[in-house]
């Protein structure tokens, strides 16, 4: 379609970024390096690591990746951390080796973690090791090699490392032992600790490997249109890409070298990972890791004790700080942009935090498939409540009906994305990738938009089943198949019903096997087998699921059931 979405961008913001200043991303991290060397980049529970500090770190755990663990260019590691100084120091090293790095949340069950590792071929594995009894359990079913382990204070100095360690330490004791359980061993057989990574790396000397910008940088794992999870590849162009796209459409209201942005959301994932870590960092900026964001009170303690300018976030988090007592009390001067994504922003949520700030919420919309980010509000005040805003520079957004026509403005269809973030494609499934992106690169996103007459795109409903609970996706597939492996269970079905707190839940219909199974056992058996916000919040009993004339589950006729329902009440 044609580019009417170019006369909302803000006076300064550039049409297109300069792809010929795409490098590889340790590349750019090294003339970060060179122009901030004694600029804080990352502090986390009061502990910092300027630049040159997290350069010599990350210099000397891709030494040790390379020379003690002999891992070659393209080899996957895998990074199971929350927030923690750890983690850049980690990321960035495996990007110097040359290595792909696969992000995966620690709060992950075997199940999970297991298909994971397996999908990507896996050789390392750096763990947080109060999780680490969950990979003793399976990692004899793994062809990993090697496994680091690291604490939560490793990086926190003496004698502040000692207290968080065995505070943390005493803390998950307690929590099994509460629940009549002896405490596991956390200890991995044969596992390197951090510190030994980094003492072991700075022995040998480094020798970077020669690294391609349309390498593959990372794996980042979503279940795409289906509910098979699967690693979508993230080049070092796609990342360096969109963290210019940011950094362009920011330019008018942040200043190079003087931003703080507060993280709580986890690095781990791809909003996180390249609008707070890379962009800030190619811009000089110093990110201040929360890594337990939901205890809300010593998240508002932290905050006014911080003159912040940014912050990033999804709706349920902005929404259950303004529900705080205490957040009415801070002094929110300092702060340029609170920048909302991942999940739907709702309109009384950023009603009520300009209010309360002063300072609007912008809401921007992306997918994993794009590095994420595609389109933004503009944040010169021309933003659009309810809308995703206007595509990013160098990109292009045009909405399709079932038959690939492009439809008339004000109609719906489902939006597609074109521009240089856009992934290469999943990992080791080109048949999944070619009912996404097309031969001329189009990236299929199935979600349903519509686009007003300035160019502002607003999604309105969902192709795929994906449920989005608190800026996660949740895939129906991987929750029955769950839910399934229960005796007691005939058939389920599941599907994402609106929720206040966090945009959508997971509910399940189920057919009983078993006349006796009730829905506390549901529940309890869903929590052996899937993180927390994957599992149902709500479970119906029925005599039977709607089904197509070959058998097929009718998710669709249970969600509009439910849809119904939320509009009488």
């Amino acid at each position: 379609m044609e580019k009417i979405w170019l006369k909302a961008y803000p006076k300064g913001v550039a049409k297109e970024i300069n792809e010929s200043h795409l490098k590889p991303l340790p590349q750019i991290f090294k003339d970060s390096v060179q122009e901030f060397k004694n600029n804080v980049a990352f502090e986390n529970f009061g502990s910092s690591l300027t630049y040159n500090e997290l350069d010599q770190m990350s210099d000397n755990f891709a030494s040790f990746l390379v020379n003690y663990l002999g891992l070659k260019k393209n080899d996957r590691i895998a990074i199971q951390l929350p927030n923690l100084l750890q983690y850049p120091v980690i990321m960035i090293g495996a990007l110097k080796a040359g290595l792909i790095v696969v992000n995966t949340n620690p709060l992950y069950t075997e199940k999970e973690m297991s298909h994971q590792f397996k999908d990507a071929g896996i050789k390392a594995l750096v763990i947080f090791e109060p999780f680490a009894h969950k990979f003793n359990h399976i990692k004899n079913d793994l062809k990993i090699e090697s496994v680091i382990t690291t604490k939560v204070g490793d990086l926190l100095g003496f004698p502040k490392s000692l207290v968080y360690n065995f505070v943390l330490n005493l803390k998950n004791k307690k929590e099994f032992k509460a629940k009549g359980k002896t405490p596991p061993s956390n200890k991995v057989k044969g596992a390197f600790s951090f510190h030994e990574a980094l003492n072991l790396g700075q022995t040998k000397k480094f020798t970077p490997p020669p690294i391609d910008i349309e390498d593959t940088a990372f794996l980042q794992y979503t279940g795409g249109t289906t509910g098979v999870a699967k690693g979508a590849e993230l080049t070092h162009r796609n990342i360096a890409a969109n963290m210019l796209q940011i950094l362009e459409w920011k330019k008018p209201l942040l200043t190079k070298g003087e931003e703080i942005v507060l993280t709580p959301l986890p690095l781990y994932h791809i909003f996180s990972l390249t609008v707070n870590c890379f962009a800030f960092l190619h811009f000089g900026g110093k990110n201040i890791l929360i890594t337990n964001p939901k205890d809300i009170p010593a998240f508002i303690k932290l905050m006014g004790s911080k003159k912040f300018t940014v912050l990033t976030g999804v709706n349920t988090l902005f929404n259950a700080l303004m529900n705080h007592k205490d957040f009415a009390k801070l002094n929110l001067s300092a702060l340029k942009i609170s920048v909302a994504g991942g999940m739907a922003l709702q309109n009384a949520v950023c009603t009520r935090w300009e209010k309360l700030t002063g300072n609007p919420i912008i809401e921007g919309y992306g997918l994993t498939e794009t590095s994420p980010v595609a389109c933004c509000n503009p944040i010169d005040g021309t933003n659009k409540l309810d809308h995703i805003g206007v595509p990013l520079p160098s990109t292009e957004c045009k909405i399709i009906d079932d038959n690939g026509v492009e439809v008339a403005m004000g109609e719906r269809g489902e939006i597609c994305i074109k521009g240089p973030q856009v992934m290469k494609g999943y990992w080791n499934r080109p048949d999944e990738t070619e009912l996404v992106l097309t031969k001329d690169g189009w990236l299929k996103t199935g979600d349903i938009a519509v686009v007003d007459k300035d160019g502002f795109f607003k999604i309105v409903d969902r192709k795929k089943d994906m449920i989005l609970v608190s800026g996660f996706n949740v895939y129906p597939n991987e929750v029955e198949d769950a839910l399934a492996n229960h005796p007691g269970v005939l058939e389920v079905a599941a599907i994402g019903v609106p929720d206040d707190a966090s945009g959508e839940k997971v509910k399940v219909f189920i057919v009983k096997r078993d006349s006796n199974l009730t829905a506390d056992e549901v529940k309890a058996f869903a929590k052996t087998c899937l993180t927390g916000y994957k599992t149902p919040t709500l479970i119906e009993f029925r005599q039977e699921l709607p089904k197509t004339n070959v058998g097929k589950i009718l998710r669709k006729e249970l969600r509009e059931e439910e849809l119904k329902k939320h509009a009488r009440s």
